[in-house]
């Protein structure tokens, strides 16, 4: 398994792409989501969304079918 990055996202975002992956079986990790947490700045770091590489080609479709908000 070779993770690639997906997008950064905002915190709370972040995790729901995960979940909308996830729901269509490509699995998904948040890194830096506990970053700086210490110094109240977690809410300014982007979180990194992780997919495998086999898996970035779906995700990518997947992410851009989503709406704007």
């Amino acid at each position: 398994m070779s993770l690639v990055e997906l997008g950064r996202f905002a915190r709370n975002e972040a995790h729901i792409v995960i979940g909308r992956l996830e729901s269509e079986g490509i699995p998904a990790l948040a890194l830096d989501g506990n970053a700086s947490i210490a110094d109240g700045s977690q809410f300014f770091i982007p979180v990194r969304v992780m997919v495998d590489a086999d898996d970035i080609a779906a995700a990518r479709h997947i992410i851009a079918a989503l709406p704007d908000s």
